[in-house]
Order: structure tokens, then C-alpha cells, then sequence
């Protein structure tokens, strides 16, 4: 009986192991860095200048819930600092927002005064990346004229001159990040474990 709860308890566990490793497909971006979501010394504009938001990356914020929230707003209410129609509020002091479509996104502090102060985010995000595109193949080089000149080589009429000229397109790679590295990692660190674990 207790190796059947054993080995449930492990198979939930590799479950959760490998969900957790796919669902952060995206860059993810702290808020303000280490200073985090704040009142005091973060120029948010500035912090989110110097880097490039695509769907499918997260935002996390972290702050004091007792003094701060996370507020999504639209334009308008941005430029106003008016939280009272919220598209969405985030109260836990350590909230993940996921970017879902690409267009403009702000963020605000609903707390009295703190947007005013300049604790407001605005980002541009991107659709998610295609990935490199491969430049076209080239071709041979043909001469100006086939009958320009009567001595031409074999080669020159070998059916490869003729082929169209190609477009080479491979599949996108997937994104790249921290975030992503850490989950194969925690993932690795798992399996034996879990693997050891089961057979006993």
C-alpha cells in the first residue's frame, strides 16, 4: 500500500515537473529588476526601452501588496492615472503576467498618488518571433546570351543552369531564455531521481 502512494506521488510530481518546463515558453522579464515594482528610484520608461517584448513572454512583478498593485489599464486611463476601470488588477506582491497579443500593454499602480509619482509601465509588444529567414539560394551565373558565344562548355548547358532559382525556409527555432535553461535543468535534476525512485 505505501509503495502505491509512493509511486503515485512520485508520478504526480514528474507531471508537474514536465508541465512546469512547458508552460514558460517566453522570455521572462522582472519589472524594475531588482528593485522590483515600485514607487522609489526605477524609471520604468527607461527600463522598458532597453528591451524587446514578444507574445508569449511574462512579465513578473514583485512588490509590497500591503503599499502597491499591478493595474492594467487602457491608453487613456495611463495617461490619467485613473484605476477605477481596470482591464485587469493584480494584488498577490508577486504576479505574472503573461503577454498574449502584441500592441501596446500599461500597467499602472492603483494606490493613490504612485502613478502620478511614476510608477506606470507602457510596453510595445511584438508577435512572437518567426525566427531567421534563409536568404535565397543562388544560381549559377548564366551568360547575357546563349549564343553570345559559339565555344561554350558542356557545363554551361548542364540541367543546374536551368533549375529555378530556390527559397530555402526551416522551421522557426525555438525562443531562447533563462527561464527556459532552468527548466531543463530543474528537469534533469528530476528524472534520475524520479526514475531511481519509481523502481523501488
Amino acid at each position: 500500500m505505501a509503495l502505491i502512494k509512493s509511486n503515485a506521488f512520485f508520478t504526480s510530481l514528474l507531471i508537474l515537473v514536465a508541465l512546469f518546463g512547458i508552460s514558460v515558453g517566453g522570455t521572462v522579464h522582472k519589472v524594475g529588476d531588482s528593485d522590483g515594482w515600485t514607487i522609489m528610484s526605477v524609471n520604468y520608461e527607461t527600463w522598458a526601452s532597453t528591451i524587446t517584448f514578444q507574445v508569449g513572454d511574462s512579465l513578473v512583478f514583485k512588490y509590497n501588496k500591503d503599499f502597491h498593485d499591478v493595474t492594467e489599464v487602457t491608453h487613456n486611463d495611463y495617461e490619467m492615472c485613473e484605476p477605477s476601470k481596470p482591464l485587469a488588477r493584480y494584488e498577490t506582491g508577486s504576479d505574472i503576467v503573461i503577454l498574449t497579443k502584441p500592441g501596446l500593454q500599461h500597467f499602472i499602480c492603483g494606490f493613490p498618488g504612485h502613478c502620478d509619482m511614476g510608477q506606470k509601465l507602457q510596453i510595445h509588444v511584438l508577435p512572437a518571433s518567426l525566427g531567421p529567414v534563409a536568404a535565397p539560394v543562388p544560381g549559377p551565373v548564366r551568360p547575357p546570351s546563349s549564343f553570345s558565344s559559339p565555344s561554350q562548355s558542356p557545363l554551361a548547358e548542364s540541367p543546374v543552369n536551368h533549375a529555378p532559382v530556390q527559397y530555402q525556409m526551416g522551421p522557426s527555432p525555438a525562443p531562447h531564455s533563462a527561464a527556459s535553461n532552468s527548466n531543463v535543468w530543474i528537469g534533469l535534476c528530476f528524472l534520475p531521481l524520479l526514475s531511481l525512485l519509481i523502481l523501488v
